[in-house]
């Protein structure tokens, strides 16, 4: 028997799970993927949003402006690249001037700090790419980002060390209510709990509907994207928007913490949980929607195109906190933009409600800190030399694009939580992630996973489950 259950291993649940390892409870994640941060949570726009867009009173206004506070702090204790590069929102036509002030009049009803209306050539002189078609822009120098892969995996492993489990591959197939909370029925195996936390993004509906007659519906937005070279990655300095719609908050672009160019996303509401495919339609109508913002946006630079989903739902709010007619369950949906942003806020918010019902207790020996693996591609020459001193893999570069080290694909897989596929590297490390996209690295990162695992080189995958990278050998493995 469990105290609390957390279904989904994205960066909500695995901020929940964190703060759950603060208390005296036992916990476990439920994720269907091989690896934390497997959905949304790896494919959105990285953004740390000031808070001046969401209604003021609601759940997503109180959550972004908690979490852009809460995430400074947080990314020094858990030691994930995090920057304050303060963000833009552009206005193209006079007769929409009302609505960007209304935008600021918002953000400052959120309490949001800072926002200011830039006209004139100050415009072009903080961000010279820009289109001379802009009239005025909203200034938000709390905005940020952060790399949405190296958040959520420092959430989860540090709820790992503090205790929680997590168990991956396990896909829940059925909740029922018991006398003493909860069943859930998995593919491996069934879990009794006293509370349940669904942080299960697009799937976030299907599950409370099995114990609530509150009845929630979750849309899948599609949005796509183009992420381009680091030679373009100081094309804009801070993150560009456009004048928000109905639709969501437009396509940005925006330099990346490590030094990318990223244009995006689309929205499409779409019926497929799973329809994660990029579209020529799509990608195209980024391209010209991010030309408004900056006419000459280098798009030739581009290394790689994604598309993720964002779990909307119809009533166009964060759904949290307990369901009233499904004591012990706890909700966590429709988290779509900026739930990236309010995910660490979320987390402690669902964490002291379900620590007050069950009457659990703070942890005196609760560990608060992490650190991640060493970079070495940006660490000082002194710094380098004392990691290839104490272990030389960390002199044996294998991805060439991002400069990773076998030293650094090694730690990755033997720390908490450890990666176990190309992908499960790649988030962690960054190898495969440059401007070949893995086609140097991947054979000998395979290698690196084959012999740390003790796995035959059939059973490497690129993201787990049955994306195995070789068919067969043609030859027997004794001659490998």
């Amino acid at each position: 028997m469990y105290d609390v259950v957390v279904i989904g291993a994205g960066v909500t649940g695995c901020a929940v799970a964190r703060e759950l390892s603060a208390y005296q409870l036992k916990t476990m994640v439920l994720e269907r993927e091989e690896d934390v941060c497997c959905g949304t949570s790896k494919a959105n726009s990285a953004i740390v949003h000031a808070g001046f867009d969401a209604a003021p009173g609601s759940w997503k206004a109180r959550m972004n402006v908690e979490g852009n506070r809460k995430i400074r702090q947080l990314s020094k204790e858990l030691d994930f690249p995090y920057k304050q590069n303060g963000s833009l929102v552009l206005c193209f036509e006079e007769q929409d001037l009302p609505n960007l002030y209304e935008l600021k009049e918002r953000g400052e009803k959120n309490g949001v700090e800072g926002l200011e209306i830039i006209t004139g050539q100050r415009i072009w002189e903080m961000e010279p790419n820009l289109s001379k078609e802009v009239k005025a822009m909203l200034y938000a120098p709390t905005g940020g980002i952060v790399c949405p892969f190296k958040m959520t995996i420092a959430l989860a492993e540090n709820a790992n060390v503090n205790g929680v489990e997590f168990a991956f591959d396990t896909c829940v197939e059925n909740i029922e209510k018991t006398e003493k909370g909860y069943g859930i029925t998995t593919n491996n195996g069934r879990y009794e709990t006293r509370c349940i936390v669904n942080a299960a993004g697009v799937y976030a509906d299907v599950f409370n509907n099995m114990v609530s007659e509150r009845k929630l519906s979750i849309t899948p937005r599609r949005g796509e994207y183009r992420l381009m070279d680091k030679k373009a990655g100081g094309f804009v300095e801070h993150t560009v928007f456009q004048l928000p719609t109905a639709m969501g908050k437009g396509v940005l672009i925006t330099p990346t913490v490590h030094g990318n160019l990223l244009a995006g996303p689309t929205a499409e509401d779409i019926e497929d949980k799973e329809g994660v495919q990029t579209t020529a339609f799509g990608l195209d109508k980024l391209s010209s929607q991010a030309k408004k913002s900056a006419e000459e946006v280098p798009l030739f630079l581009t290394i790689t195109s994604f598309a993720g989903l964002r779990a909307t739902e119809r009533g166009g709010d964060f759904v949290l906190g307990e369901a009233e007619d499904a004591k012990g369950f706890f909700n966590a949906a429709g988290i779509e933009s900026p739930g990236l942003s309010s995910a660490p806020a979320i987390g402690l918010y669902l964490a002291h409600a379900i620590a007050e019902k069950l009457h659990a207790e703070k942890k005196e020996n609760f560990i608060s800190t992490r650190k991640d693996i060493p970079c070495i591609a940006e660490s000082s020459p002194e710094e380098l030399r004392r990691l290839i001193a104490e272990n030389p893999a960390y002199g044996n570069v294998i991805c060439r694009c991002e400069t990773v080290t076998e030293g650094e694909i090694v730690n990755a897989i033997h720390r908490p939580l450890g990666a176990r596929s190309l992908d499960g590297i790649k988030r962690r490390t960054r190898a495969g992630m440059g401007r070949c996209q893995s086609g140097f690295c991947a054979p000998k990162t395979m290698e690196i996973l084959e012999r740390e695992l003790r796995k035959s080189p059939l059973e490497i995958t690129k993201a787990g489950g049955s994306s195995r990278l070789l068919a067969g050998l043609d030859k027997g493995e004794e001659d490998l």
